[in-house]
């Protein structure tokens, strides 16, 4: 395991001028990321979709993951394409990765074809005047870099109509079109049986069909699950790739990436009665011992996952046992009640688990009242990244240790 330093976000405790080991020793929150896992999921990915291509998305910093370390794991397991949602991300996963083809999926603006040029990144065109926009640019700069073309097949986000695609098959049988993938986005794809789901497909697979000689995509990571039907030639995984399940009405086939500790500031102890946390809304109904936890909502630790009377909060590992969060998340902290530990085995300076040793991502979405993409892309630039597997594996025993791992 090793820490990344090129990889941290601004403002995180570790930085290209700290020892890892020192930093991390005094890291009030360690987030770890398992780039073999990621790996091993994007294979299985793979490996599902035969004899589709699969892709890797690693918009939102990797969904939070970190964006070159991801990128570099996923192209050394032969990965070729990436997918990016801002062509500023698309700048960071070329450093990384500088043989990848890489499009960007939140289209073309008129004043950032350079951006993309520099980059070597193909936009995403959902719209009419994004592709005149397009091919103003490449006529002026002389740019052949390609695009794609989303059609919007019933998500009613991004995309050309139908009848507009269909307008266009004239440039695609012309030749020299420049187009490099057709593409649409399931919208109900997690719910195996939706009806929009075969509606989309009835639809894409009738206008893909038209862009002659043009590879096609269609689905995300669950799509992915929906059959060899739903996967054209091409799929893009994204949440799957980190351990998010993409058939949630059935058992994740994912491994869990990350793990994510906080480290404990305070024990404390109080009598049968008394409160906890702002607005007093958990009372101790017996003599208890607490430990508060550098953790909180600034960090991407819900205030939803706080506990009441009457009400179930989320829990966190504490010494290999679950104990819930007593009260409210605060920004920076959380309590949790530890009575029920033996003596001495919640301390000061030890680290928690927030996720992992079995609570999973998905789990911490229910109690956030949420889904684990937005718990991934929450967690705050404050955790230590540490990474371990892929590229990582010279590193030493010291900084998982230092991690309290």
């Amino acid at each position: 395991m090793v820490s990344d330093p090129k990889s941290i976000p601004s403002g995180s405790v570790l930085s290209p001028e700290t020892n890892p080991a020192a930093a991390l020793a005094a890291a009030t929150g360690v987030l770890t990321v398992d780039l073999d896992a990621i790996v091993a999921n994007w294979r299985k990915l793979e490996k599902t979709a035969v004899p589709a291509e699969c892709a890797g998305v690693i918009k939102a910093d990797a969904y939070g993951c970190g964006v070159a370390p991801v990128a570099r794991a996923l192209a050394g397991a032969g990965c070729k394409t990436l997918f990016v949602a801002t062509p500023d991300e698309a700048r960071s996963a070329r450093a990384a990765v500088p043989s990848a083809v890489i499009y960007v999926l939140n289209g073309f603006f008129q004043n950032c074809g350079d951006a993309y040029a520099k980059s070597d990144a193909k936009p995403v065109i959902g719209d009419l005047n994004e592709l005149a926009e397009w091919d103003v640019f490449c006529r002026r700069s002389g740019w052949t870099g390609g695009a794609a073309i989303q059609i919007d097949t019933g998500m009613n986000r991004l995309g050309l109509t139908v009848a507009e695609a269909q307008g266009i098959i004239p440039r695609i049988n012309a030749g020299d079109h420049g187009i490099t993938l057709v593409m649409s986005h399931l919208a109900c794809a997690e719910s195996l049986n939706h009806p929009l789901n075969s509606k989309q497909l009835a639809t894409f697979r009738e206008i893909a069909s038209l862009f002659s000689g043009v590879p096609a995509s269609l689905s995300n990571s669950s799509g992915v699950f929906l059959g060899s039907q739903f996967q054209f030639e091409l799929v893009r995984p994204g949440a799957a790739l980190y351990g998010i399940n993409p058939t949630p009405e059935a058992d994740n086939p994912m491994q869990p990436v990350v793990e994510l500790k906080a480290r404990i500031v305070q024990i404390r102890n109080v009598e049968r009665g008394e409160s906890v946390g702002y607005g007093g809304t958990w009372t101790a109904r017996r003599p208890t011992k607490l430990a508060v936890v550098s953790a909180g909502y600034a960090d991407g630790y819900f205030r939803t996952a706080g506990g009441s009377d009457g009400t179930r909060s989320a829990e966190v590992i504490v010494a290999g046992k679950r104990c819930p969060i007593a009260g409210r998340i605060s920004m920076d902290l959380m309590v949790i009640d530890v009575t029920d530990l033996p003596n001495n085995a919640a301390r000061r300076g030890h680290m928690v688990t927030l996720i992992g040793e079995g609570i999973t991502v998905d789990e911490l979405a229910h109690h956030f009242g949420t889904i684990g993409y937005e718990v991934l892309t929450s967690l705050g630039p404050r955790y230590a990244r540490v990474y371990k597997g892929g590229a990582a594996k010279s590193g030493t025993d010291q900084v998982a240790a230092a991690a309290g791992s």
